[in-house]
């Protein structure tokens, strides 16, 4: 039984914006020596799987970018979307067309925009997770994160029987809690945060698709049987807008009768909005974090400052500010309103995406 990882590498990243675009999403940026986020999760997974047994599932329009940005990845190992249609549907396409190479096989589905240390414990998590689909076949598994303090922009896993040391039963999974109930999370326990990282048989994840999202499963198998063909394209693009946009979270894991969970004990940090870098970048003296190359700072303090290039930026006697600089777009906002900048983005409209 052969296990193979899948990358979903569709996001937005709207909320990384003006350095996110549409043509060029959060993962696949260069902030963090050097390195995209993509190219660090590629990474994660290639210290225990060889490059054939690493796939990846994108936007159609973005594989040109993440081959040159994964230039060992096999060619036939990239599968691109027509359209976002949600983590649901990127599961399923990878899962039927992974099963007609292999209908025994395991898959991991992994994201790519966290930051995971140490990667030696990772590896070693994640085998385990395989290990546990393998002995427990008809059941999902999940990893659940430690959590370290009372997340409230998180969904949670709570953990039930313990199967083997670290692997335990689902018990349930919960949405993002106010701040009194995830410290009620924290304090008892029981809970990890959803990391949003699974492996199962391709058989078995197919299956609970069948019976939670029947219409999608059968659109999606279409396009895998035309895969190979040179109607591919077409038959990819007329069914897979049509197919209902829903997670994978809320098509299945809320609603399947076997969920495992595997403890997964690093450290993990989603990068989802700039405010994020803190946990990420090493501060100064003053508390700021930068990205920067070129930058000159009088009695700032608390900063975000991000730029790819070596724009110089300057600041004097400003805190607790977001600053990001793109060719054609400079974002200015305080930490606590860079939940907003989706918000920003629709008010900006196409010209700016």
């Amino acid at each position: 039984m052969a296990s193979r990882a899948v990358i979903m590498a569709g996001g937005s990243g709207t909320r990384l914006w003006p350095l996110s675009r549409a043509e060029r999403p959060k993962q696949l940026l260069r902030l963090f020596d050097g390195k995209s986020l993509l190219r660090s999760s590629y990474e994660r997974l290639a210290t225990f799987l060889p490059p054939e047994q690493i796939y990846i599932i994108a936007a159609a329009a973005h594989l040109d970018a993440i081959t040159a940005d994964l230039p060992e990845l096999p060619a036939e190992n990239l599968f691109g979307e027509p359209c976002p249609r949600d983590t649901a549907n990127a599961v399923g396409m990878a899962a039927a067309l992974l099963h007609r190479v292999d209908p025994d096989g395991v898959m991991g589905i992994f994201t790519a925009d966290h930051i995971i240390t140490p990667v030696k414990r990772f590896a070693e998590i994640v085998t385990r997770g395989f290990a546990v689909a393998d002995e427990h076949p008809d059941a999902l598994v999940t990893f659940g994160i430690t959590p370290t303090h009372p997340h409230t922009g998180l969904g949670y896993v709570q953990r039930g029987e313990r199967l083997r040391d670290g692997v335990y039963r689902v018990r349930q999974f919960k949405e993002k809690p106010d701040e009194t109930t995830a410290r009620q999370y924290l304090e008892s326990g029981e809970y990890y945060w959803n990391s949003g990282m699974f492996v199962w048989r391709t058989e078995t994840i197919l299956r609970e698709l069948s019976d939670h999202l029947p219409a999608s499963v059968d659109g999606l198998k279409t396009i895998a049987d035309a895969w190979d063909g040179v109607n591919r394209d077409r038959v990819a693009g007329e069914i897979y807008p049509t197919l209902e946009k829903i997670s994978i979270d809320f098509a299945v894991m809320e609603k399947a009768q076997q969920v495992n969970v595997v403890e997964m004990d690093c450290s993990w940090i989603d990068v989802g909005s700039w405010p994020a870098l803190q946990d990420v970048l090493e501060p100064d003296a003053s508390g700021n974090v930068s990205t920067l190359s070129n930058q000159s700072l009088l009695d700032a303090r608390d900063n975000i400052l991000v730029s790819e290039g070596d724009h110089l930026i300057a600041a004097i006697g400003v805190e607790g500010l977001v600053i990001v600089h793109s060719d054609d777009a400079t974002l200015v906002c305080r930490h606590e309103d860079a939940q907003r900048i989706k918000e920003l983005v629709a008010q900006l409209g196409t010209s700016y995406l």
